[in-house]
């Protein structure tokens, strides 16, 4: 089967969708499935890239760490033609994406969107933000959901949230694996002393960018005081940001700036390394799908403390694996990091084994199967509905196309239109 994957983001880039993408491509392609990938540019890129399609950019967009990707149509649409692919997979639903619906028209192949993102937590890295951007955004990735032949969810929760706001197009719950066999192994002690943590500190961790969305001052706030209370403990944060300055300036506030430990952003051996160096896993962001780096902890053996949230629940399952803190306030979040961490290596040792059977239900290679079994589907049925004999392709194509452009820009005039007149995002997604 050929597969053309749209992004927005690609390694090098480090974050969650980055990461799906290269995770399904490397197992399609094992596989013997051909992956073509269309992303930004984004250094530093990889020399010698197999099959990737690389689009100009605008780097680090109004001073984050996402690429904005000029799309190049006419280029890119004599490019996949002659890949000629079987299915179509965009995973953002502007930029790149709106090329995936295009392409998707003209080739006549079905389009499949996974909603990685809950996308009006991100509108503080656009100039103007404001609650009627951010119900903008959402309305513009509703109606781009309703214009695919079928949607991804990452998680139960979010094919919820996603029903609620109007999506009509069927819905698919297919988490992001993980690779259990690389994140089981690792050696934590020697990470440890690398970085200057002591052999027999409890290490309280964290891994992922280092953003405002990803709510780091709560993190930053709870964890320094479970320091306070508990001598010896230390922290170690893995990634990069515009938040570093906040999560440092909490704890110097606090009295424990000494037992905070910066990696900086990692990938490979050494962030399994990191991985294996924390005793339990702290995540607090409320703007996740999913939350890939709790089940790349759990297969590391790591209890995690969350707050409760779309794509945090289906993992985290409080006094099994972990703690799930419903309430977004700092003590109740330090009591369910001390219950852990009062434990002492036996007693965590039942948390660990659980964590690991809960990262195994969640393999690279059960997404992948569902994932391609849903594209034979797909392609089964856009088989059986192909009745046009090949003298009417040619008109069909170019019809389907024009729809297509005019359904992407009444998208956009319907989201604005709602954005103006309509309720408020917090409203409409069913959230508060």
């Amino acid at each position: 089967m050929n597969i053309a994957m749209f992004t927005n983001t690609f390694i090098p880039h480090v974050g969650g969708v980055a990461n799906s993408v290269k995770a399904f491509t490397d197992e399609y392609r094992r596989r013997g499935h051909r992956v073509l990938v269309i992303a930004p540019v984004f250094e530093p890129m990889p020399s010698d890239e197999r099959d990737v399609i690389r689009v100009p950019a605008i780097q680090n967009f109004n001073g984050s760490d996402f690429s904005v990707s000029l799309t190049i149509p006419l280029v890119l649409s004599k490019k996949l033609e002659l890949f000629q692919p079987d299915i179509i997979h965009s995973h953002h639903p502007y930029l790149l994406g709106d090329t995936a619906l295009r392409i998707a028209a003209s080739l006549n192949v079905p389009l499949v969107f996974t909603h990685h993102t809950m996308y009006e937590h991100y509108t503080h890295y656009v100039p103007g933000d404001s609650p009627r951007l951010r119900h903008f955004v959402l309305e513009l990735s509703t109606g781009y959901a309703n214009l695919c032949d079928q949607v991804i969810a990452p998680s139960e929760s979010v094919a919820e949230i996603l029903v609620r706001r109007g999506v009509k197009t069927p819905i698919s719950v297919i988490p992001t694996g993980v690779d259990m066999e690389r994140f089981s192994r690792g050696e934590g002690q020697t990470f440890r002393a690398k970085i200057g943590i002591p052999s027999e500190a409890l290490v309280i961790g964290y891994v992922g960018r280092l953003a405002p969305e990803k709510n780091l001052e709560f993190w930053a706030e709870a964890v320094a005081r479970f320091l306070r209370q508990s001598a010896g403990s230390q922290a170690l944060v893995v990634g990069s940001g515009p938040s570093w300055a906040k999560i440092e300036e909490v704890f110097v506030r606090e009295g424990v700036q000494e037992r905070l430990h910066f990696s900086g952003t990692l990938v490979g051996d050494r962030l399994v390394e990191a991985y294996q160096a924390m005793d339990i896993f702290v995540f607090t962001s409320r703007s996740e799908t999913q939350g890939m780096v709790l089940l790349e902890a759990m297969a590391a053996g790591i209890p995690v403390v969350a707050l409760d949230a779309p794509g945090v629940r289906e993992v985290v399952r409080d006094g099994k694996n972990g703690r799930l803190v419903e309430e977004e306030k700092i003590e109740p979040f330090v009591l369910a990091i001390s219950s852990i961490g009062s434990l002492g290596p036996k007693e965590r040792a039942p948390l660990k084994e659980a964590a690991q059977n809960t990262a195994r239900e969640f393999s690279t290679a059960k997404s992948a199967d569902q994932a391609l079994a849903l594209y034979h589907q797909l392609l089964l049925k856009r088989k059986q509905t192909l009745a046009q004999t090949d003298q009417h392709k040619a008109l069909a194509a170019i019809l389907r196309r024009i729809e297509e452009e005019w359904n992407i820009w009444t998208n956009r005039l319907s989201a604005a239109g709602k954005a103006v007149l309509g309720p408020s995002v917090e409203n409409s997604s069913g959230q508060s």
